[in-house]
Formats: structure tokens, C-alpha cells, sequence
């Protein structure tokens, strides 16, 4: 737990942010809504009647922005291990992306369709043990680089959170050879502070 000091400092920057601020403004559930809004306006990440798989949705500011990128005909399966609550048009699974029960409930729910994009903002509960940490964010980001491998379309993108430190370019390497190319993203919104950046793959190769 915070020290009582520290909590105050952080809940009053928090409140003052002026991505919290305009999160509230305009009804995105969280102010990490406006990281994927400036990736796409800067990558075009978003194509109407695409199919997204959101992996780390809670509280579901991620699936607000895709769904309404990809309109009507377009899909968004989102999957978080918290719940989350429901966002009409969005299909929403809880549970742990590491058991295959959950993956397997993912699969189904995808009907054998292939996808047009997969975001992921997974991120572990953090212990403080900054080693342990690291490695726990690796595992699930390379777990979700297995899914676009299985499941998304060739040619088609993959946006993903990790955090700088060890194990961070043998990632990027792993990622480099499944798409033909890969750029690091640190959107405004991520807080200075945070060795959280977002990696890009576009134009998924052929396995």
C-alpha cells in the first residue's frame, strides 16, 4: 500500500491530468483512451468494418475508441481477467488470457474468422519487484504475439504494451520477424515517469 502522502500526491496529480480531464469530457471509461486515439491518428491503425481483439479491456476505453473506428459492420472482441462493464455492440470476455479455457472461449467466439487488428494494453498486477514485473509484462506480451500469429491476417497489424528494460529487444526481434516492420510509439498520454511504450508491427508476414 501507498504511504498516505504519497497516495495524496499521486490522487491530486491525477485529478489535475488533463487526459483524465477530457477522458470525463467526452465518456471514455479511462484517460488511456487518448494513447490509442493519437496511435491511430498518427498510423491509421482503424479501417471500418474491421475485426479488433482489444486483450486487456478493463475498463474498455480501448474497445470506446475501436468501436467506434470500425462503425457498424466492423466487430470488437474484448477480454480482460477484471470485469468489465458492458459496452453495447462489444463482445466481452472475463478471464485469464494465460489459460487456455479462456483462449479456447476466444477462439470459438471468433468462428475460425481471421482478424484485422489486435490491440493489447495487458499489463500485470505489479508487485514493486521491478525483475519479477518486467518478466511477468514479457509473458504477456508474448502471448498475445502467439494469438496474432494464429489469428490474425496476413498483411494486417498488431499494437502492444511493454515496458523498457530487460527483455524488451529480444521482444521487439521476436515481433520483427513475424511483421515486416515494427516502430516504438510513446503516445502524450503515457505518463512521463512510466517505461511503458507501445510497439507497432504492421504488414503481418505469411508463417
Amino acid at each position: 500500500m501507498k504511504p498516505a502522502k504519497t497516495s495524496k500526491t499521486w490522487m491530486a496529480a491525477h485529478v489535475n491530468d488533463s487526459f483524465v480531464q477530457q477522458a470525463r469530457q467526452a465518456g471514455y471509461r479511462s484517460r488511456a483512451a487518448y494513447k490509442l486515439l493519437e496511435i491511430d491518428a498518427r498510423d491509421r491503425l482503424f479501417v471500418p468494418g474491421m475485426t479488433v481483439v482489444d486483450l486487456g479491456s478493463t475498463p474498455g476505453s480501448w474497445s470506446q475508441v475501436a468501436l467506434s473506428a470500425v462503425g457498424q459492420k466492423g466487430r470488437v472482441i474484448a477480454l480482460d481477467i477484471l470485469p468489465m462493464q458492458p459496452i453495447p455492440g462489444v463482445v466481452f470476455i472475463q478471464g485469464d488470457f494465460r489459460e487456455n479455457k479462456v483462449l479456447t472461449e476466444l477462439e470459438q467466439t471468433l468462428a475460425e474468422k481471421k482478424v484485422d487488428l489486435v490491440i493489447s494494453d495487458m499489463s500485470p498486477n505489479l508487485t514493486g519487484i521491478h525483475v519479477s514485473d518486467q518478466a511477468r509484462s514479457a509473458y504477456l506480451a508474448e502471448l498475445a504475439l502467439e494469438f496474432c500469429d494464429a489469428h490474425l491476417n496476413p498483411g494486417k497489424s498488431f499494437l502492444v504494451k511493454v515496458f523498457q528494460g530487460s527483455g524488451f529487444e529480444s521482444f521487439r526481434q521476436l515481433m520483427q520477424a513475424s511483421f515486416d516492420k515494427v516502430v516504438t510509439v510513446k503516445p502524450k498520454a503515457s505518463r512521463d515517469r512510466s517505461k511503458e511504450v507501445y510497439l507497432l508491427g504492421r504488414g503481418k508476414v505469411i508463417c
